[in-house]
């Protein structure tokens, strides 16, 4: 990878010498040294607000990948394209003279976060939840089965996904979880395709999602109606998406009029948009597009994963055995537990939407795996001034881009907080990105800019006009690396 090193671009602000190392042209002394690790909402807000109340601040955002944005450009659906409009927020910021992105830099393999909190006076974890939750049940490894993470990540263009392949030949699939990506892997696959062609989906999953046999999707949850975790927006969606008509069992909502008048604002709407879809009658036009509809999905409640089932030759998954469960207690905080009763559903195509869950950066830095997070107090990792965290690997995999924003600034005002105090001293000079840069030359790892990232931003948006879609992703690092050498 170093032989690419000569003809990538300088972040701004810094000068290439001729051994190769970059270094600002400014005094480093009396500058605050802060480095981020993960370039997604977390990352990119808690800079954001660092440079925005304190005008001396230094920023580098490391990042494993050469491009920037996290689940912003790998997680959001991509017929959700408002959602991805905080990328020119993000841009700005990485564009300030004051900030640097270091993509292709993964640290705990790269770098070690030790050399980085030697290097820099503040480090901020937002990695974000990388990895997925297992359903720890038989079957869960017969082809077939895949983790939402994994399929979002496929049509998504994650690089690391890109081979995924999976078959959908199957007539019926069915995703575990009720949440917001739940449906969005609906979505994708119940879809007509003429819609998807205009938006970043990859061409690969665009030529599979065409040739697709699936017409049933039945998502399945724990609990009950009155604690799905979508949203109204994607419910709303899913109800008017063309081609499609809902599958709602009257029986599984009623009585639920009664107890919507004493629930929260959001969740009364979504309830009564549930109510109202299973029990009403549509519209005219509403009516007549399910009466026309082809495929159809459908919420199973009370129903939690107890095996995967294999075709008669054991090849793949041919079913779905669900422990039917009870719930104890009210409201959100109510748990299902099982009755004892199982029931099969037959599927060729499974997903698992349980959740994402965050890793171990280094044994160094606590971490609670059951959690999935980093012990802190609003954002100081417990037992280690200087270390911060924010996003998924502070609270958990829950929330939406806003609760990042919110979370994000919560721990940027931390470490403007502690330097007020005296808690983070910038009195020590600290060499920041000299010292790493170093380090990453002598190991053979070359990083890449923000310029070089509008380099590969710039050939994704042509090769996406050139078929009518706003980019076509490129889903091999070692090509990224390459286009940023032209």
């Amino acid at each position: 990878m170093w032989g690419l090193s000569r003809c990538l671009s300088v972040p701004r602000g810094w000068l290439l010498l001729t051994t190769g190392v970059q270094r600002p042209f400014s005094s480093v002394s009396h500058t605050p040294q802060i480095c981020i690790v993960g370039s997604g909402p977390a990352g990119f807000y808690t800079a954001q607000h660092i440079l925005k109340h304190n005008p001396k601040a230094q920023v580098d955002i490391y990042e494993k990948l050469p491009v920037p944005f996290g689940l912003v450009r790998f997680g959001v659906a991509p017929d959700h394209p408002e959602v991805k409009n905080v990328i020119n927020t993000f841009t700005q910021t990485a564009r300030s003279d004051r900030c640097a992105f270091l993509g292709n830099v993964m640290v705990g393999r790269d770098i070690t976060v030790e050399e980085l909190q030697a290097a820099y006076h503040a480090v901020v974890l937002s990695y974000g939840a990388e990895d997925k939750r297992e359903l720890s049940i038989p079957g869960e490894d017969l082809p077939g089965v895949y983790s939402a993470r994994d399929f979002v990540g496929w049509y998504n263009g994650l690089p690391d996904n890109r081979h995924l392949n999976p078959d959908l030949s199957c007539d019926t699939a069915v995703i575990l979880g009720q949440g917001n990506v739940a449906l969005d892997i609906a979505r994708i696959l119940l879809s007509p395709v003429d819609i998807l062609r205009k938006t970043d989906i990859t061409q690969d999953a665009l030529d599979a999602l065409s040739k697709s046999r699936v017409r049933r999707v039945w998502m399945v949850g724990r609990r009950g109606p009155l604690q799905v975790a979508f949203t109204i927006k994607e419910l709303r969606e899913m109800i008017n998406l063309p081609g499609t008509r809902p599958k709602l069992d009257p029986a599984d909502y009623m009585g639920l009029e009664k107890a919507i008048k004493d629930l929260p604002r959001p969740r009364k709407r979504l309830t009564e948009l549930l109510v109202k879809s299973a029990l009403e009658k549509p519209d005219h036009k509403v009516e007549a597009n399910w009466a026309r509809a082809e495929k159809e999905w459908g919420l199973r409640f009370f129903r939690s994963p107890f095996a995967v089932l294999p075709s008669e030759d054991g090849k793949r998954a041919a079913r779905i055995r669900l422990s039917v469960t009870r719930l104890e207690g009210m409201g959100e905080t109510a748990v299902a537990v099982p009755t004892g009763q199982v029931e099969n559903i037959s599927c060729g195509l499974i997903f698992s939407s349980i959740g994402y869950k965050s890793a171990s950066i280094s044994s160094t830095v606590p971490f609670l795996p059951k959690q999935g997070v980093i012990p802190n107090s609003m954002g100081r990792v417990e037992g280690i001034p200087g270390l911060y965290c924010s996003g998924w690997v502070k609270r958990g995999p829950t929330g939406v881009i806003t609760t990042t924003m919110t979370d994000s600034f919560d721990t940027a005002q931390a470490i403007l907080e502690d330097v007020q105090t005296g808690a983070l001293n910038w009195s020590e000079p600290r060499a920041g990105s000299v010292t790493i840069l170093e380090l990453l030359h002598l190991r053979g790892i070359q990083p890449v800019s923000f310029s070089d990232w509008e380099k590969i931003d710039e050939v994704e948006t042509s090769r996406g006009l050139t078929v009518g879609k706003p980019r076509e992703k490129i889903l091999d690092t070692e090509e990224m690396l390459q286009l940023v050498c032209r």
